[in-house]
């Protein structure tokens, strides 16, 4: 049975993000981009742009875990692409190093873009040794948007197990959930809907096993959340992209832990475009959970912000940014 241990901290580092925000003001448990090299490079840097991060439509979250004298270091998501990942791992001083697992959320490009370039990274850094990376079979299926006018617009594909696996990766390829680094983390496994108004990506296809066809696939249900239970606090989950909706997700960490309180979600909360008409329903069911920090980004969308942050203040509403980082 997968179980989650409390761990004495979290660093949350956010190597790709769809905003990028140094300037406003954040709590004391927030570092920005700005302050990050200030940070590192004190007296011995010139701000321009050559030193700054790039915004991308997408998400990455370099976690590391402490208890007692152990670290351990999670990779969740890459962004879309090697460019973006790269350049921001290099301007952030990021050691990939002692990342010891990869987890992909889900089977989306903006997510899985970089991987290949992610693996290439942290195996130079630790010594050529391979990565356990944790997969749900359905990322690999071929996807496709179906548009206004019947046509199917076909999705980038993520990094395949032949592909993954030449490049280091031990791909661990479950539809179950799993404990990482002795119980110091949790990966979900399919997230049950049991909500009527979280309802997935509209108009998501994906190609029917015997590839004569699309059918439909909004519900998306490769899509997993990563926790961590930080002792006196309690857990933080991070929700890539809610295709689930963050209120089953929560609902499903919820009751997958429920002596643990939950504290904290992390990540992108899906309610931009067609989405934006859940907004309402989704802000009222997060007032259930009573969490002391949400912290949305990627694909969220300003309304959906502009909603949370009138519902529950500017104390608890603590948005992404590439280049935050966050010390629970």
């Amino acid at each position: 049975m997968s179980r989650i241990e409390p761990v004495d901290s979290a660093e949350v580092h956010i190597l790709v993000d769809n905003v990028t925000d140094s300037l406003s003001s954040v709590p004391a448990f927030v570092e920005t981009e700005f302050a990050g090299l200030n940070r590192r490079r004190q007296d011995h840097w010139v701000l321009g742009g050559n030193c700054l991060c790039c915004a991308a439509h997408g998400l990455s979250c370099l976690i590391t875990l402490r208890r007692g004298g152990e670290t351990k270091t999670l990779l969740f998501d890459t962004g879309p692409e090697d460019r973006v990942f790269e350049q921001n791992v290099s301007r952030l001083g990021a050691d990939l190093g002692p990342v010891e697992a990869i987890v992909l959320s889900h089977g989306h490009w903006d997510h899985g873009g970089a991987m290949l370039q992610a693996l290439q990274m942290i195996r130079d850094r630790n010594g050529g040794k391979r990565v356990p990376y944790y997969a749900h079979p359905d990322m690999f299926r071929k996807r496709a948007l179906k548009m206004a006018n019947g046509t199917m617009r076909p999705v980038e594909d993520v990094p395949g197990i032949e592909a993954l696996t030449d490049q280091g990766a031990d791909v661990v390829n479950t539809t179950e959930a799993k404990s990482l680094f002795g119980g110091m983390a949790y990966v979900s496994g399919e997230i049950p809907r049991v909500t009527g108004f979280e309802r997935g990506l509209p108009g998501q296809h994906r190609l029917t096993l015997d590839g004569k066809g699309w059918e439909l696939d909004e519900l998306t249900m490769d899509e997993r959340f990563v926790a961590v239970n930080v002792k006196g606090k309690g857990l933080i989950v991070f929700t890539a992209c809610s295709h689930a909706g963050v209120v089953n997700v929560l609902k499903h960490a919820k009751a997958s832990f429920p002596d643990v309180p939950l504290y904290a979600v992390a990540g992108g909360l899906h309610l931009s475009g067609t989405n934006e008409r859940i907004i309402p329903e989704t802000v009222a069911g997060l007032r259930d959970f009573g969490l002391s920090v949400i912290a949305p980004g990627h694909c969220t969308g300003w309304r959906a912000i502009t909603a949370l942050v009138r519902e529950f203040g500017e104390k608890i509403l603590v948005p992404l940014a590439v280049g935050k980082r966050y010390s629970f």
